[in-house]
């Protein structure tokens, strides 16, 4: 071995032992007589020590040392004078005997720094760089520890990793696939998987009743910072088992990822159904650690004169509490907020409930003081409160108050990285209408088994029928999704007849599935976690880009290695494709 020890381990214990470290240079300081290198390696850093007058070349030779240069350095564990609390090492330095350069560097296009200078697009160009950065390595080392337990526990609960191919079909449902050109049959192509569904199914099928794998999937999709083309799932399925089982032992899995990976006892995991979680939040994966809840005002507001709740399909507002005193500016930056294009409401109404009793609302022309009172009351606000209200058509008006109730929240600082807190919604409807087509779509995948009271309703109200299936929701996020699945092949058949399927195309598309349940499919269900939203939900980050070694950009593209890229004309022609004009 080049080192006897690493940059972050030693400490008194060591006083005069003659080390051995390898690292990079992460600053050099002169001091006269004396020459201090900070030396870096994953692990953390140690003070080097060069005297001019014990050893003038060697310090002369040290001097010459650039950040960033790889070099071994032998010495004795002394105690420092001038001890350094921040770092793990800081009771002690090397006084340096001699050192050698291992490899040369230029200097770094941004500091390898906390705080670096390098915007993000420098420090994707240099990637592997920006990996040396305390922050980054920190985020891949928390991944770890979560993939290391979650692997833990799942081999405790007798799962079995299988892996499953990368190179399968493309389907037509869901996202958009990547698309593998098959050299050996031209004009056929492979796509590669947006997760490994069938062949989990499968498994279940082959009596494999536990399975697991910590798979790479692949979405051709518009990116943003919680998604990427390629990701990671954490990929469950068992059989022999109900809602309620995957339930507990995933929740199981959650708790312990968290306490085993940060230290952190996530407490009881609430359970919540769809429409509760809509009308109460306007949203699917409602952010819980705070309140704030919808309160709907149809009845209290409508038909009052006022033309803009008159008009409205919903009066919906939140109360938020001791913010009577948000002044005029506030207010209107809060409305602002709300006619965002990604917002989308037309306006926003106040109404504040004054510490002295009084009532002040942007709506006073329209509702007397009596009127505004009730209207509070009713919502259980205080004196101190103030109330905001959207009003609208329904989806639209509650997604908007949605993102006011986050916004509000998070200039309140309610939002803390270092609470969380977990949540089950469950009973999400089964299948979702596309307007354009009139073609009725599954909300999850094809696969999703309807609750067995409402699978009369397939055929005469599809958008009433309720699936079996959940979802894991930590401080507003969501981070994972399952459903029991459909394992009666007559069920299936029904579910691709309701889905506007030929039986020819369920046939083409699905044929393998469907002939293996004639051999004895069991019940079964599953979950999936997205590895990457897990990561940046535990480390408090709201993009996941930091948690993976080596990501892409908003655009897809890796600037660093510069994929995707052009391929030259013979690729083209052995893979069958059209050379472009």
């Amino acid at each position: 071995m080049l080192r006897s020890h690493t940059c972050g381990e030693l400490n008194e214990t060591n006083i005069g032992q003659e080390v051995q470290l390898c690292g990079w240079v992460q600053k050099s300081r002169d001091l006269g007589g004396m020459t201090f290198i900070d030396l870096r390696d994953r692990y953390g850093i140690t003070q080097l020590v060069f005297n001019l007058e014990t050893d003038k070349a060697l310090c002369e030779k040290a001097r010459e040392l650039g950040r960033e240069f790889v070099v071994q350095a032998s010495g004795i564990v002394s105690e420092r004078s001038n001890k350094n609390a921040k770092i793990a090492t800081g009771n002690i330095e090397i006084i340096v005997k001699q050192f050698s350069i291992l490899n040369p560097s230029e200097i770094p296009p941004f500091t390898i720094e906390d705080q670096s200078d390098g915007g993000d697009d420098l420090r994707m160009k240099y990637r592997y760089l920006d990996l040396r950065r305390n922050p980054v390595r920190k985020n891949l080392e928390l991944r770890h520890k979560i993939t290391q337990s979650v692997r833990n526990y799942l081999d405790q609960q007798n799962f079995i990793e299988v892996e499953t191919p990368v190179l399968i079909r493309s389907t037509p449902e869901g996202a958009r696939d990547f698309i593998v050109p098959a050299r050996q049959n031209p004009g056929h192509f492979y796509a590669l998987p947006q997760s490994p569904q069938l062949f989990k199914q499968l498994l279940m099928v082959s009596g494999f009743d536990r399975y697991f794998q910590i798979v790479k999937c692949f979405r051709d999709e518009d990116l943003r910072a919680d998604r990427q083309p390629e990701f990671t799932q954490i990929d469950c399925e068992m059989s022999f088992v109900e809602q309620e089982d995957i339930l507990q032992t995933f929740e199981g899995l959650i708790r312990n990822t968290f306490q085993m990976s940060i230290g952190v006892d996530l407490g009881r995991v609430e359970r919540m159904t769809y429409d509760e979680a809509m009308h109460q939040y306007g949203s699917d994966k409602p952010d819980t650690r705070f309140d704030m809840r919808f309160q709907h005002l149809n009845e209290q507001m409508k038909n009052s004169g006022f033309p803009i709740f008159d008009q409205a399909e919903i009066i919906v507002g939140i109360v938020v509490k001791n913010q009577s005193e948000m002044t005029r500016k506030q207010l209107d930056q809060l409305t602002d907020f709300v006619k965002r294009p990604q917002v989308g409401a037309s306006g926003l109404v106040y109404v504040k409930y004054n510490n002295d009793g009084s009532i002040k609302s942007s709506i006073d022309k329209f509702f007397d003081s009596t009127q505004l009172l009730n209207v509070l009351k009713s919502c259980s606000a205080c004196e101190g409160d103030l109330l905001l209200i959207l009003a609208g058509h329904k989806d639209k008006t509650l997604k908007a108050l949605s993102d006011l109730r986050l916004e509000v929240a998070g200039q309140l600082g309610l939002r803390s990285t270092t609470e969380f807190k977990a949540l089950w919604v469950i009973d999400f409807p089964l299948l979702e209408l596309d307007e354009e087509s009139g073609r009725w779509f599954a909300k999850h995948h094809p696969f999703t088994s309807p609750k067995s009271e409402d699978i009369t309703l397939l055929e005469s109200n599809p958008g009433k029928v309720r699936a079996n299936a959940y979802d894991l929701v930590v401080n507003g996020v969501e981070l994972g999704g399952g459903s029991v699945r459909i394992f009666d092949k007559g069920l299936q058949e029904k579910m691709f007849e309701v889905l506007g399927f030929t039986k020819e195309e369920a046939q083409h598309q699905f044929g393998f599935l469907m002939n293996a349940f004639k051999y004895g499919a069991p019940p079964h269900a599953g979950i999936a976690f997205g590895l990457d939203r897990l990561c940046a939900v535990m480390g408090g980050s709201d993009s996941i880009r930091d948690y993976i070694a080596f990501p892409k950009n908003n655009a897809g593209k890796d600037i660093m290695i510069e994929a995707p890229s052009t391929i030259d004309n013979k690729q083209m022609a052995d893979l069958g494709l059209k050379i472009a004009e």
